[in-house]
């Protein structure tokens, strides 16, 4: 009888600790929905910092049962990391950390696109360090690449065409100083070229104009033998991509599109054939006016509770899931300007 009596206990306990597991984990899920509700429209930089914490806390509630879902917390939790509005690498160090936890769980409890999502974005903090000598660029190459086994060209166009953009800005911060600098040079255009084979203008506008726009600056400052006809190829990418950007719906791109279109015009000489000769005439007028269409433009407010942060990424699952939105602008943008 007291031997029954102690099973009966020990199911009932057991019962008890299911339950508070399944409540924990519960109340981890609404706050990690929680923090990212701050982290997608933050009105303060302090909603970014806040969302962090909300991921720690949500995080500390997940018991061992809870691999996944401790996974999936953390790596989002690093997306907030990287769009913490700061110069001290420490939140990206701890971003990189998160996303090296995350993967193991997810690569064999979470669906595929998760997984490559977590790749990208490790990239992304890759990427960020390599840039202050804390990471190896090769080692963001590397992410992205494995990201490009899921997000395929007819899977996932969209998150195809950013991941090559993001593999070409990768490729053009390899130092020039070296072969493998010039050869990368090379890589990045190849890389602009194949993500814009998934996009076009009508399905895809913001992605096919970025990247129309980012292999013009490719082609322009190529150091190549073939100069004058990457300048003309140059400007075909750069009008491609005006056909996306005005100067009423999105006057930053534009702008900075028709100042590349203008420094690349003033490079190219007026005669083809002789490229010697330069331009005193024809491309001089031509970039000019560009010039005064630029400065022409309204100048955008300033935002006060954000900052431009080189780190956004584009969501595998955007229409639920925006909150890696902030990290893929500059990698995205930092060639155009």
């Amino acid at each position: 009888m007291t031997a029954l009596s102690r099973t009966v206990d020990q199911v009932a306990a057991a019962a008890r600790c299911g339950r508070k597991q399944r409540e924990h984990g519960r109340k981890a899920e609404m706050l990690m929905e929680i923090a990212m509700g701050l982290q997608h429209k933050p009105k303060q930089a302090q909603d970014i910092l806040a969302a962090v914490d909300l991921y720690r806390e949500a995080a500390e509630l997940c018991g061992e049962g809870d691999a996944l879902l401790l996974a999936r917390i953390q790596a989002r939790m690093a997306t907030a990391l990287m769009a913490v509005p700061t110069d001290d690498p420490t939140p990206l160090d701890e971003a990189r950390e998160m996303l090296r936890r995350a993967l193991p769980p997810l690569g064999g409890l979470g669906a595929a696109e998760e997984l490559a999502e977590a790749e990208m974005n490790l990239g992304l903090v890759l990427q960020s360090l390599a840039g202050i000598g804390r990471a190896r660029i090769q080692d963001a190459i590397g992410a992205y690449q494995r990201a490009l086994r899921t997000f395929s060209k007819l899977s996932h166009p969209r998150e195809y065409a950013i991941l090559h953009s993001n593999l070409a800005t990768a490729f053009l911060s390899v130092p020039m100083a070296s072969d493998a600098g010039k050869l990368s040079e090379a890589l990045a255009v190849q890389s602009f070229e194949e993500g814009l084979s998934a996009v076009n203008l009508i399905d895809h506008p913001v992605e096919y104009a970025m990247l129309q726009n980012n292999l013009g600056n490719a082609l322009q400052y190529a150091s190549s033998s073939h100069r004058v006809e990457n300048g003309f190829r140059a400007l075909q990418a750069y009008d491609e991509a005006l056909k996306v950007r005005d100067r009423r719906n999105s006057p930053i791109e534009y702008a900075n599109t028709i100042a590349n279109k203008a420094n690349c015009l003033s490079n190219l000489p007026d005669d083809p054939e002789d490229g010697d000769a330069g331009n005193p005439a024809t491309s001089h007028r031509r970039s000019s006016s560009i010039a005064r269409r630029v400065r022409s433009l309204p100048r955008p407010a300033r935002p006060t509770a954000q900052r431009a942060w080189p780190r956004r990424s584009l969501s595998w699952n955007d229409s639920a899931r925006r909150t890696r939105a902030r990290q893929w602008w500059l990698l995205t943008v930092k060639k155009e300007t």
